[in-house]
């Protein structure tokens, strides 16, 4: 059972206001954590995220990244109220906004462009996060070849190993990693602030069209591995990749490393599904590995 007093208790601490828990209502959509909106006495309301107390490292991370992209005041994002344990739950608090329907993807592409201007020394962060459910290991690295090879490809490819799809995937996946300089020649990315996990469902708009992005697993790399999975499950306009593109051009190199940037997401989706994904990423590997031969 929820401890909802304790959840309470905090958001009163955090607002320096005592909050009265009038009603709640469970909110459908994801699959990692339960997830409800909670209104007060006094008219105010919480998005709340729970889950089991051993993931309270996942909501302090989330924290961090929403904190981060916060701080640039280029893109709007649900500000972080608390966070903890309550029993035998963690959970996390954020400001309730009120997120539906299309907006302003003019905005949010020009947006996003200011947020990937925020550079920084090294490629990574200075903690781990996690993508999904998954932790997402962000050691800072001074190149971005070896980044992506070591912290995120390999880390994946190991640990689908150990989910059983050595067979499938192993062979493949190290020679690609072999071959990862291949598809970096000519183009030396800048570590750029990323939202990690962009795909259609991490992003909203108010009911006056402004922009907000969420659930983020950020790190510094290459701008375009957050552009790459806009375009993996859908959920972005035309407009949105115009604006995008005119306020900071891409590189004519993109449309080679798009896969090459998705198939860490498809990996990590065979790590935590299973299904279909594991094929999904071993025909990827091919065409990859196809193009550099």
């Amino acid at each position: 059972m929820t401890d909802w007093y304790s959840i309470t208790a905090s958001i009163g601490t955090a607002t320096r206001q005592a909050f009265q828990l009038d009603r709640r209502t469970a909110i459908r959509g994801g699959w990692i954590n339960q997830t409800y909106r909670i209104s007060g006495r006094d008219g105010r309301q919480f998005f709340v995220k729970l889950n089991a107390a051993d993931k309270l490292a996942m909501f302090s991370a989330e924290v961090a990244g929403l904190n981060e992209i916060a701080t640039t005041q280029t893109i709007r994002v649900p500000r972080p109220i608390a966070n903890g344990t309550a029993g035998s739950q963690s959970f996390l608090v954020l400001e309730h906004l009120d997120l539906g329907g299309s907006g302003d993807s003019v905005s949010l592409g020009k947006q996003l462009a200011a947020m990937h201007r925020c550079s920084f020394r090294q490629f990574g962060y200075m903690q781990d996060n996690f993508i999904g459910s998954t932790q997402q290991p962000n050691a800072f690295s001074d190149d971005w070849v070896d980044f992506w090879r070591e912290r995120r490809l390999k880390y994946q490819l190991q640990l689908a190993s150990k989910k059983g799809y050595a067979d499938l995937l192993e062979n493949l996946g190290w020679k690609l990693l072999d071959a990862l300089p291949a598809y970096f020649e000519g183009y030396s990315p800048q570590p750029s602030l990323l939202h990690g996990d962009l795909w259609g469902g991490n992003h909203s708009y108010l009911p006056d069209g402004t922009p907000v992005i969420f659930d983020p697993a950020i790190y510094y790399g290459d701008r375009e591995a957050d552009l790459a999975m806009t375009e993996l499950f859908g959920g972005y306009s035309s407009d949105f990749y115009t604006a995008y593109r005119v306020a900071y051009p891409l590189h004519e190199g993109y449309a080679l490393r798009r896969d090459l940037y998705n198939l860490y997401h498809i990996l990590n989706h065979a790590n935590m599904f299973g299904g279909g994904y594991a094929r999904q990423a071993e025909g990827i590997m091919r065409r990859l590995l196809a193009i550099v031969r």
